[in-house]
């Protein structure tokens, strides 16, 4: 059981978390279900979802796990039902599916240094870039269209999507993935407009760097010690650190609330260790 940051009962609530199969969303999906709320972890890895929900479940808190397709509008409403049936209407989405790929990926950071063999920008492949936007965007898009419509319904709801610090500048290397998540903070606050009248909230976070699975060799060695581009990011930081999954809740459950945010909406919330906020002098 983790330490929640902040002490907000989401007893009676349904939340829906998609990539709930990662670290990142599981850790959320775990901690609403310890906040009280009753879970409904999503994830392409089916596995995963129902080892976490069983793991909520063993703890004394309520969560189902299903397999999701973000990108499947039929299988999303089928889901939809399915969590009707079991937990009642969504009162929370957290949208976190998403992620990159090597196809939309360059091996080199400056074209000028590319070196024989090396992927460049001319060699990106477009089913990959393709992939990518449809992840992060449509992954975002597709869950609202069949998740939103219980709170259309009552009038009230709340909407996380989750950006990235590559919105705001890119990284070099990921230019798909970068301008994936700057759509999907474009979009966040188009929802933010759309559904204003119906009284739903829709925000995001824009986590900064966080060692996950997928990143992990890219960040460290196999000694430990970090790589090169790792030790950039982190000269790049002011806090001199990573960001601690557990450290996105505190502001994950401020924008969730809707007495604490409750006129909160609209905004993509950096949660970055300072990286943001230094120039590099």
């Amino acid at each position: 059981m983790m330490e929640l940051p902040l002490n907000i009962d989401f007893s009676g609530k349904v939340v829906v978390v998609t990539g709930a199969g990662g670290v990142l969303c599981g850790t959320m999906a775990k901690a609403f279900a310890q906040a009280g709320a009753k879970v409904a972890a999503l994830d392409l890895n089916e596995e995963a979802v129902s080892a976490l929900a069983a793991e909520c479940r063993k703890e004394g808190f309520v969560c189902e796990g299903y397999k999701a397709n973000v990108l499947d509008s039929d299988a999303l409403a089928q889901v939809h039902r399915q969590v009707l049936a079991d937990l009642g209407p969504c009162d929370i989405l957290v949208n976190g599916a998403g992620g990159n790929n090597p196809r939309a990926t360059t091996d080199n950071e400056y074209h000028h240094e590319a070196a024989a063999g090396q992927k460049t920008f001319f060699d990106l492949d477009a089913d990959g870039v393709d992939f990518v936007f449809k992840l992060n965007f449509q992954g975002t898009l597709l869950p609202t269209q069949a998740f939103a419509q219980d709170m259309v319904e009552r009038k009230a709801g709340c909407i996380l999507n989750i950006s990235s610090m590559n919105a705001y500048i890119p990284l070099t290397k990921i230019p798909a993935y970068s301008a994936a998540k700057a759509a999907v903070s474009n979009f966040t606050q188009w929802l933010a407009t759309h559904f204003a009248g119906s009284n739903i909230r829709c925000n995001a976070i824009a986590p900064g760097f966080l060692v996950s699975n997928q990143n992990r060799k890219l960040l460290y060695n196999e000694d430990g010690t970090p790589t090169p581009r790792a030790g950039r990011i982190l000269s790049g930081t002011p806090t001199r650190r990573f960001v601690e999954s557990e450290e996105l809740i505190g502001s994950v459950f401020f924008l969730c609330d809707d007495k604490a945010a409750s006129a909160v909406t609209g905004v993509v919330l950096p949660v970055d260790a300072g990286f943001s906020a230094y120039s590099g002098v």
